[in-house]
């Protein structure tokens, strides 16, 4: 029985419910224990040779409760290759009960940066370099069993660390997006088992694979599938032992056991055997995890020996069923238009870093969801535990890196790349949110694909999930692909873009009509280069928003044979790496770095609000309603309604002029104080949405609230609290232009972390902050005492703001803790079950070619549709061969053509389009992202000929980055710059839905 969801479900304390679960378990002792080791290290900065040893003098060090980057100070305060590397050592004193004598005892660490090694009462115990991945020891014969252990880690988080046996560096320790938040900077865990064991997931060091739950014989409709419950045992017994494994399933929503038939197997293993064993049984009545539908389950896995239960491994896990076909993902038989964002695996907060607590990472992962996007890809190393635990339960796909860079490489370093791949599809196998594994940031060679893939195979063969590589477009291996910055398109396995919209703005502007009066695209250069897409305002880079994401979606299921399977937006929140713009950080997010949401988060919420079509109308007014008298400006609705209508004052303004599908914009809108509202209708004018904005009074008072108060503070040293920091005017309503600078004073059993604004040293660590847009955030941490705790807010001529908050106790016995990091946390199921209807309407039917017939290199005319982004035709550069005609299998009526020219951004093609002979469209197909759709009066025909009606113009000023790297533009091919050349990617003809 789950008691902790039942005594959090009927309202009782988190304290109370501890220990109600603490005597529970004290009168069923579980043969199996599992401690967080996060409580009670000692920290110091510097390198100590006598460090290691038991009777070395610990007391003046600094108390830590892991996890905590010894350098967390700098996060946000100083760009990423200036944070502070070095040695740090971390001590910790601990007990085991002399009761346990004879057990085994395993040490888990989710991860540390860069490369540790560790001591157990003073002998080396282990080496962990890679910086990315979980590792375990076993400490079974080192430690002492009721006397007092020490555990020493002397942790090199230097940029250039190389490992020791080969001298080789690591490929992702890499300044340009590799933020360097150094030490034991995830969790720990300590484990005790019987001798006769399931393993634990940890390959490096322990060379364990652990359990492996997976599902087959999916019937969604019938809400059935055959769970398979699969364990790695070994023997450590000196002699032979004969045993029983089997297993049961917990709803880990509901906490009821639910009815299963799995069957007890029988195993024999000789002394220091290991064995993969397996039980299935067929489920009914399951909840499928789904996008924002976090439902998962716990099966239960236990080793009995004589009729008695010596092992049980609990495993929250959840089941899903995918695809991989027709150019999209398909979860539980519904097509999913992938959205969401590229995300840097540090995920990290300002003063904090990555090593934030379980809570604060779902709440960030959460949003993500809440803005409507289903995946996120975790950039170029593998996320940490707590991360991929957490879009488990907030119902948010995952991509998966292991651990790369930018590019392919050989020898040691490809094999550090396989090593940590194994590790992690090892560590993660059993996270249903997972659904790709990423071998790559850039193309690998075919033979380097077949590698992961193989490693795929070997240890996630039932997982449901892809492996793939970015780009990889004509790849026989990978399963999918897709580029960065440009739209890709498939029939047969997924193609979705893994970075765009790279634009940075300031959350602290609004526009060039509020404080501070920021204009678009002011800002410094880049390296020389002109920069102002990386310096926009918070109106432009909502509607770049829009402007990107509609090339996705006008190419999205439903649009033909050949779609687009979606894409992901760099970055979700600000992060402190690569950036370009004014600040020593990356502003791509939809929010900043402390998660408050900026008008670019509505654009996707709106856009995104669907599996492929949008299913719920939304509406948002970019901007606000507080300007001076006088103050005319273009105003921007987000909507996906057929049409909007603006009103001030109730006055109306008419409908504004639609762009991208989802933008409305109404030109020169005079201020006026009052309101200023939207209503979106559909195209036969039914009211299907609003929206408004209120001018606010002028600033009154200083307000603070925690956001999610429902948490429980605990006093354990490492939990946090968000508090949040407004201007409001007298009635309560915050004023959206304050930048008031408010001065804060903490009382009590917490520690200060602060903020993030615009100034010195990004005010990090500072008791004075700024709202910016009349808003702030700022955190605080507890200490070890549970306690009362105050803060007040001041600023000049407002009236003060102040919050009372109490942590409550946390058990620590001899180091060690029952209560586990992600304890009390809940499933997210807000947006249900996947629903049973189609995802989308048809929109155009896509015609077959048969054949083509064209003016040069004849031999390479079928390239032009033959599916593949790798390959073109292209004429012999002369005008009068610039032509190709395709031929389909029967007379069709004819609409558009859809086509992918050579060199798409930096060529302007004349064209013209005739079918049969009679001429359909003449125009010009512009520089874009990839494909370029004519569309015309529909036309019956045969025989579809596409020709250049004149010179091609050559453009280059947009095929660079500010950092002066070449972008991708299509087919590489060496050719002069003649302006006579047709090249032709894929080409796809349509005729029109009945």
């Amino acid at each position: 029985m789950n008691y902790i969801f039942c005594l959090r479900r009927s309202g009782v304390s988190a304290l109370l419910c501890f220990l109600f679960c603490s005597a529970i378990a004290q009168q069923n002792p579980n043969p199996r224990i599992k401690y967080n080791f996060n409580p009670s290290w000692k920290m110091f900065v510097g390198d100590d040779s006598l460090a290691s040893q038991v009777a070395f003098n610990d007391a003046e060090w600094k108390s830590v409760t892991l996890p905590r980057a010894f350098n967390e100070d700098e996060a946000f305060k100083v760009s990423i290759e200036k944070h502070s590397t070095g040695i740090i050592w971390y001590r910790k004193h601990f007990k085991i009960d002399a009761n346990q004598k004879g057990k085994k005892i395993f040490l888990e660490f989710e991860g540390v940066r860069q490369a540790g090694e560790f001591f157990l009462n003073g002998k080396p115990i282990g080496l962990s370099e890679n910086g990315a991945m979980a590792f375990g020891f076993d400490i079974s014969n080192e430690v002492k069993f009721g006397e007092e252990n020490v555990i020493a880690a002397r942790i090199d988080n230097a940029w250039n660390y190389h490992e020791k046996a080969t001298r080789s560096g690591f490929q992702w320790n890499d300044k340009n997006f590799n933020a360097n938040y150094g030490g034991i900077t995830k969790n720990v865990y300590l484990h005790i088992a019987d001798k006769l064991y399931q393993t634990l997931p940890l390959f490096s060091n322990l060379k364990s694979t652990g359990v492996y739950i997976y599902a087959k014989n999916f019937n969604i409709p019938q809400k059935s599938a055959t769970v398979t419950a699969e364990a790695e045992i070994k023997n450590e017994y000196a002699e032979t032992k004969t045993f029983q494994y089997s297993a049961y399933v917990e709803d880990a929503v509901t906490g009821k056991r639910i009815t299963t038939n799995f069957k007890p197997i029988t195993i024999t293993l000789q002394a220091n055997e290991s064995q993969i064993v397996k039980t299935e049984s067929f489920i009914k009545d399951l909840n499928f995890w789904s996008w924002g539908y976090g439902y998962l389950y716990n099966v239960y896995t236990t080793v009995s020996l004589n009729s008695q239960v010596i092992d049980v491994v609990k495993t929250t896990t959840g089941f899903r069923k995918t695809a991989f076909e027709n150019g999209a993902l398909t979860l539980n038989d519904r097509v999913l238009h992938l959205k969401g964002y590229a995300q840097r695996t540090s995920n990290e907060w300002p003063a904090i870093g990555a090593s934030v607590p379980a809570w604060l990472s779902d709440y960030s992962n959460q949003l993500m969801v809440e803005s409507n996007a289903n995946l996120v890809r975790w950039m170029h190393i593998s996320p940490w535990k707590q991360d991929v635990e957490s879009c488990d339960r907030v119902g948010l796909i995952q991509a998966m890196p292991a651990g790369d860079s930018e590019k392919d490489v050989e020898g040691r370093r490809w094999e550090q790349r396989k090593e940590v791949m194994r590790d992690a599809i090892i560590y993660n196998r059993n996270n249903p949110s997972i659904i790709f594994y990423e071998s790559g940031n850039n193309q690998i060679s075919e033979q380097h694909m077949k590698e992961m893939k193989a490693i795929r195979n070997m240890y996630d063969a039932h997982g449901g999930r892809a492996i793939g590589s970015r780009n990889m477009l004509a790849s026989k291996e990978a399963e999918y692909g897709g580029e960065m910055l440009y739209i890709n398109k498939s029939a047969s396995k997924p193609m979705w873009q893994m970075e765009y919209s790279r634009d940075e703005a300031l959350r602290k502007y609004w526009d060039e009509f509020s404080p501070p009066y920021h204009k678009e695209g002011e800002g410094p250069t880049h390296n020389g280069q002109d920069a102002s897409v990386y310096n926009r305002n918070q109106d432009t880079q909502a509607i770049e928003n829009i402007t990107r994401w509609f090339e996705y979606w006008k190419e999205r299921p439903g649009t033909g044979k050949r779609v687009n399977g979606g894409g992901v937006n760099i970055v979700f929140s600000e992060s402190n790496t690569h950036h370009r713009g004014a600040e020593n950080f990356r502003r791509s997010g939809e929010v900043d770095a402390l998660r408050i949401i900026k008008d670019g988060f509505y654009a996707h919420q709106i856009m995104w609000d669907g599996w492929v079509d949008v299913e719920k109308p939304r509406i948002h007014i970019i901007g606000h309603w507080n300007y001076k008298e006088g103050v005319t400006k273009n105003i921007s609705v987000m909507s996906s309604a057929d049409k909007v209508e603006l009103f001030v004052n109730g006055k109306s303004l008419g409908f504004g002029e639609q762009s991208n599908r989802f933008l409305y914009t109404f030109k020169n809108v005079t201020w006026k104080a009052g309101t200023i509202s939207a209503i979106g209708y559909d195209a036969k004018g039914k009211k299907l949405c609003e929206t408004k904005h209120e001018t606010a009074g002028e600033p009154f008072a200083v307000k603070l609230s925690q956001i999610n108060p429902a948490k429980s503070l605990f006093a354990n040293g490492s939990d946090l609290a968000l508090i949040e920091v407004e201007v409001v005017d007298a009635k309560g309503n915050r004023c959206p232009t304050a930048l008031n600078e408010i001065q804060f004073s903490l009382t009590g059993e917490a520690e200060w972390r602060g903020g993030m604004a615009q100034g010195p040293d990004n005010y990090i660590l500072s008791k004075t902050l700024p709202v910016e847009c009349g808003v702030n955030r700022f955190l605080i941490r507890s200490t070890l005492t549970a306690g009362n705790i105050i803060i007040n807010a001041n600023a000049n001529g407002l009236k003060e703001g102040s919050i009372s908050l109490k942590s409550i106790p946390f058990d620590v016995k001899d180091g060690l803790a029952l209560q586990l990091p992600s304890y009390g946390l809940m499933s997210n199921l807000s947006r249900g079950a996947t629903p049973s209807s189609p995802a989308f309407t048809v929109t155009r039917k896509a015609l077959t070619i048969v054949s083509a017939t064209a003016g040069a290199n004849q031999e390479k005319a079928s390239a032009s549709y033959d599916d593949n982004e790798a390959s073109d035709w292209v004429n012999d550069g002369k005008l009068d061969t610039a032509w190709i005609e395709y031929e389909i299998a029967n007379t069709s009526s004819i609409n558009e053509v859809t086509l992918k020219l050579n060199n798409f951004r930096t060529r302007t093609y004349p064209i013209s389009i005739s079918i049969d002979g009679k001429e359909a469209f003449k125009g010009n197909i512009t520089r874009n992202l990839g494909y370029f759709t004519a569309s015309f009066k529909a036309i019956a025909g045969k025989k579809i000929k596409i020709a250049l009606a004149d010179q091609v113009e050559i453009q280059d000023d947009n095929s660079k980055e500010v950092n002066g790297k070449k972008l991708d533009d299509g087919v590489s091919r060496k050719e002069a710059d003649t302006k006579g050349s047709l090249a032709i990617i894929e080409a796809e003809l349509y005729s029109p839905v009945k």
